[in-house]
């Protein structure tokens, strides 16, 4: 049984891929543990055929080699039926914001299966982390648990350490204000997937950060030669750098991300 007050079930996952380039590499591996209102659990681990060649210094880290997913389903074979697991469920990982969703939504975008996330909650565990205790999984599991992460890149296992660790940092810090390096408040810790979701979601508006709202709230570019522009100005002014994005080697939720805003400005005319 888990502590967690939830409305709706809560699913951690973490993913093992073929490298970190979220539009070229594919996952190896998934485990989902999803948290239920009730407090029970129900784990799932699959691994995945990822129809390319995994990289030696992949699978040095996470132990999976291409012998051991030879037999394993392709992501299409089993994308349904693992969205409908997901069905209803809010988000959770370790670093999720910034690489598993965008990586597990880019899948489910190649295979034409559909998985929208605009009405769940998403809470990455590493963002409380590292702006209370600064350092990896395997510290946050022994500082938090105080137990050691013995099977480190096993999909289930770093799953599991991080449905604990979250459950750790409630506990610890039930009620505490978090301030960032400037002395902004940006929030209090609470047994809450709304608080914690405020939290830790990000400023991104596509997964890989190529687009990010500024202060004002305004939609930008965050790299290369437009770096800080309004993404709309840019659009109007060099129509011709979304043709070339939408040609170019970015993930699809990027280029999504950037034709709603595009369409968008051209019915605001």
């Amino acid at each position: 049984m888990h502590t967690l007050h939830l409305k709706k079930p809560l699913a951690f996952f973490d993913l093992e891929t073929t490298g970190v380039n979220i539009a070229r590499d594919r996952i190896v591996e998934i485990s989902v543990v999803k948290a239920l209102p009730n407090g029970e659990t129900e784990i799932r681990t699959r691994r995945v055929n990822p129809e390319m060649p995994i990289p030696l210094e992949s699978s040095l880290i996470h132990g999976i080699y291409d012998e051991d997913v030879k037999d394993a389903p392709t992501f299409k074979m089993f994308a349904k039926n693992l969205a409908t697991f997901l069905d209803g469920c809010d988000l959770a990982g370790f670093n999720s914001n910034r690489f598993d969703i965008p990586m597990l939504v880019e899948e489910f975008l190649r295979v034409g299966v559909e998985f929208d996330i605009k009405n769940r909650r998403t809470i990455d565990a590493q963002r409380i982390y590292h702006m209370m205790e600064p350092r990896n999984l395997s510290a946050a599991y022994k500082f938090y648990c105080d137990k050691s992460l013995t099977d480190a890149h096993s999909a289930e296992a770093d799953t599991i350490a991080t449905f604990e660790v979250l459950q750790g940092q409630i506990a610890r810090y039930q009620g505490k204000k978090v301030i960032d390096s400037h002395g902004k408040e940006l929030g209090t810790v609470e047994n809450d997937v709304a608080a914690l979701h405020a939290l830790t979601a990000s400023k991104l508006i596509d997964f890989a950060g190529r687009m990010v709202y500024n202060e004002k709230g305004e939609e930008v570019f965050n790299f290369g030669k437009h770096n800080g522009k309004r993404v709309a100005d840019v659009l109007k002014n060099e129509p011709s750098f979304y043709d070339w994005l939408m040609k170019a080697e970015f993930p699809l939720d990027t280029k999504r991300k950037l034709t709603e805003i595009k369409l968008r400005a051209l019915t605001q005319r």
